[in-house]
Order: C-alpha cells, then structure tokens, then sequence
C-alpha cells in the first residue's frame, strides 16, 4: 500500500527516506554505548585489512595489498636470423612463428616454471605461469603453480604470476609479469626469459644438438613496470570500516529493538496476572 502512495513521487520518497534515516540515527545516538562498540569493532576491521595483527607474541605488520606489474618482449628467432638474412623466405617466418607459440607454452610448463624460479630468486610453489591464448584455443591450455583457492582473493597481491602472449603474425613473445613490488615484477619478467634460456641450453647439451640447429632467445629490453595499484591500502581500509560499522550499528538497533520490545511483552503479562481484588 505504502509503495502505491509513493508511486510517481519521488520527491515525497526521498523525503520519507530522509525521515526514516534521522529516526535511526536519532535512535543510535540514545544507544552510545553500542555506538562505541561498533565504532571499535569497525576500527578493528580496517587495521586488520591492512595489518597482519597477531596476540602471541604481540606484533603489527603490513600486509603487501599493493601489485606491481612489469613486460618484456622476446623474439624467438634462430642462429640465421629471420630478421637479417633477406634469403628466408616467409615459410621460414611462418615456421618460426609457430615454434614461438610452442616455446611459449613449454615455458608454462613445470620443468621450466624451476628454472624461471630458480632466476628470479623465488620458491617455485609461488609462481604460477598462465599458457598463451590463441584463436584456437580462447583460454590457456596450463596454469603451473598452486591451484587457485577462494581465499586467494585475501591474499593476490602477494603472489607471483607469469602471463605469456604468442603473437600470430610474427615470431615474438609478450611476458607479463605480476608481483608484489616493481622491482620483484622486473626480476620475475627477466627471469622468465632467462630461465628459459637455461632450460633449452641444458635440453640442447643433453640432446647433444649442434649451437647452429638451436632457437635463440632474443631479449627486447630488459623488462620495465610499476605499481598499478598505489593507494590501495586507504581503500581497503576504508571500506572496510564503512561496511563493518554499517553491519555493527545495524545490530545495535536491531538488539535494542528486541530488548524493548521483551520489556514491553513482559510488562503487558505481569499485567494480566495480576489478581483481581477480592470484595
């Protein structure tokens, strides 16, 4: 009945609204005690999403919310360059092309995930490594590395990831880099190229290939990247105080309410059982 009387007038709404809020917060500002309660508890809320807070022993550390990122591009070629000797043909190219999205994808895999590791001075059960993406294939084939969980999202920043592109037209390598820092990023981005290079130089000696028949790994620049998140911490912590004192204050009223309402019911049947007097 009450939505059919505010149909059509929003102005009478809003104004209802605004009503109804200052009754709360007219009722919140009687119950100070729960106030201050659910002011602690939020500010609990935003130390701990920003604070790694522990009472045995007692100690307060930051938690790494920020993430950086870092690229590099490598051209897979081979000891007769594709690039310079203007006797290969396009079927060369096109050869070459192919092998790049081949290594690209041996580089997602285990063996090689250890050697990047190795490089870029990280645990190899941190690092997860996401397979290129073709038009054939829209989703990566592997994602080496500890098996994504639902409470990964508490903890993203701090983890380290290797994303590869294969380009299509031409023999090269895109590497994206994510970690906690700019630096750690960088590191992760030149270490996935020269950990590769380790694993097809230690392929190539046991397989006893000749240096002339073996890919080479062409670096474009060292890898160069950032902090794309700066500021995150404010954020986090923001938020949640705004969503832990909202929840907080709600409960407040909500057991306030329920307390009133106990007092009123109890009074209404201490009242009927009193006894009529007697003539």
């Amino acid at each position: 009945m009450s939505s059919l009387c505010f149909r059509g007038k929003p102005g009478l709404l809003a104004r209802w609204s605004s009503v109804q809020l200052g009754k709360h917060l007219y009722e919140l500002w009687r119950l100070r005690l729960g106030v201050m309660l659910a002011l602690v508890l939020a500010l609990g809320a935003a130390l701990w999403s920003v604070k790694k807070v522990t009472v045995l022993p007692p100690s307060v550390q930051s938690r790494s919310l920020e993430m950086a990122a870092a690229q590099t591009r490598v051209l897979v070629d081979s000891p007769r360059s594709a690039i310079l000797d203007l006797a290969m043909s396009t079927n060369d190219i096109q050869s070459i092309t192919n092998r790049s999205l081949l290594i690209a994808n041996v580089m997602a895999s285990a063996p090689v995930r250890e050697y990047i590791a190795r490089r870029a001075h990280l645990p190899a059960d941190v690092l997860q490594v996401a397979s290129p993406v073709t038009p054939t294939f829209a989703r990566p084939l592997a994602m080496n590395g500890n098996k994504p969980k639902t409470k990964d999202i508490l903890r993203s920043p701090g983890e380290y990831r290797l994303s590869l592109t294969s380009n299509p037209t031409v023999p090269i390598v895109d590497i994206y880099a994510e970690a906690p820092t700019a630096q750690a990023a960088q590191q992760l981005a030149n270490g996935a190229v020269d950990g590769m290079r380790d694993y097809l130089r230690d392929l190539g000696d046991s397989q006893q290939i000749p240096l002339k028949r073996r890919v080479e790994l062409e670096q474009l620049g060292r890898a160069k990247g950032g902090l794309i998140d700066r500021g995150v911490s404010v954020e986090v912590a923001t938020l949640s105080f705004l969503l832990v004192f909202a929840a907080s204050s709600a409960a407040v009223l909500f057991v306030s309410r329920v307390r009133r309402g106990w007092a009123s019911e109890s009074k209404r049947v201490a009242a009927l059982d009193v006894p009529e007097p007697t003539v």
